[in-house]
């Protein structure tokens, strides 16, 4: 949804309908997660993807039709074992989706949640897919305020509880619930799409690999902030639009920001008296991710002045040194894909191994945040 929220908010704002196709559900091994999007617009424009081309061409027609209809629709797809060519996924898997139309005439939230995505402030976008509720009728919900009604009292308190409880951690997914809110019934099923703010990606040292990792970082969907204390290499004119360049010493300015459990840090100063110090905060912090560069001889030294600092062998295992996977990267651009690899693969369990070596599933289960 955040990658096609320009075209649909250009969409919603000049009055015009579109079909909104949202995935709520998926089995086996499919390409996109709950929450992945694709809308058709006037002029039968398309922006976003549910499948990665599989059916595509059939939610394009559900799309037209259901802003004709003023009606959503509920629809799966599968692989068909008697029909391989017909209209399903030949990866095997099964998808959900929740195909609705959307106008400011009739979801007048959908602005103000599109508002809030695009400023990165958190909301649940709770939509019925199922049950006697009318199917489509969407709720929004912010952390001190609601917008919009599923139809009943009882089933807006309990669907805005369950939102505002899975807000914090993203929390997206289907949830049932009696016709009144009713718990431990499942009449009618609800969508809980969560828009958490971006994880953010902090990058030390504005080296030159520094531009091409805050590049793929942004492309991978972090808020980036590269962070330097020597001016003439923290200039916000070497790196992308959008990422955030501050001059700081790193470790005085990890200690005066925010980190969670899904934040990343690239530590490329490669230099012991800004390492050292950012290290002893950052081992100390909430982060998904801490990969620092420097050869193994380095790393070594550098244990060895983290463990005088007073740090244990549990914090210290948190490091990843060398930075990034073995592909044999020699340019920043490749660095940088290697560094990206590594963080995917830490993300979702992967082993960094060629897929054509490895047996079973290619994706993995999905965790239930965005």
């Amino acid at each position: 949804m955040r990658e096609i929220l320009p075209a649909l908010s250009r969409w919603y704002a000049s009055g015009e309908s579109f079909g909104l196709a949202t995935v709520v559900a998926v089995t086996r091994s499919a390409p996109r997660g709950p929450g992945a999007a694709m809308a058709v617009g006037p002029g039968d424009e398309v922006v976003g993807s549910v499948s990665g081309g599989c059916v595509e061409g059939a939610v394009f027609d559900l799309a037209t039709e259901v802003v004709e209809t003023g009606r959503a629709q509920l629809q799966t797809f599968g692989y068909s074992d008697e029909d391989a060519f017909a209209v399903g996924l030949t990866c095997g898997g099964e998808i959900t989706l929740l195909v609705r139309p959307v106008s400011a005439a009739t979801d007048p939230a959908f602005g103000e949640v599109a508002a809030s995505v695009a400023a990165h402030r958190p909301v649940v976008l709770a939509t019925v897919t199922d049950g006697p509720a009318r199917r489509g009728a969407a709720l929004a919900v912010w952390p001190d305020t609601v917008s919009g009604s599923l139809g009943d009292g009882g089933l807006d308190a309990a669907v805005t509880a369950d939102a505002r409880g899975g807000l914090a951690q993203g929390a997206t997914g289907l949830r049932h619930y009696g016709p009144r809110g009713e718990r431990r019934e499942d009449d009618v099923t609800v969508f809980l799409h969560s828009f958490a703010p971006p994880p953010r990606m902090l990058v030390f040292g504005a080296i030159d690999f520094a531009a091409a990792v805050a590049r793929i970082g942004a492309f991978l969907g972090y808020l980036v902030t590269v962070c330097d204390a020597r001016p003439v290499f923290a200039d916000p004119r070497r790196f992308p639009d959008g990422v955030e360049v501050v001059v700081d010493w790193p470790h005085r300015y990890l200690r005066s920001t925010d980190t969670d459990e899904r934040t990343v840090m690239c530590v490329l100063t490669h230099d012991p008296k800004f390492d050292v110090p950012l290290l002893e905060v950052a081992l100390r912090c909430p982060a998904a991710y801490i990969g620092v560069m420097g050869s193994r001889r380095t790393h070594e030294d550098r244990l060895a002045r983290l463990r005088e600092t007073g740090l244990g062998e549990t914090e210290l295992a948190r490091l990843r040194s060398p930075i990034g996977l073995d592909l044999g990267a020699r340019t920043p651009e490749e660095v940088a894909v290697s560094i990206a690899a590594e963080i995917v693969a830490l993300r979702w369990g992967g082993t960094g191994a060629p897929l054509a070596d490895t047996a079973g599933a290619i994706h993995r289960p999905r965790p239930m945040s965005l």
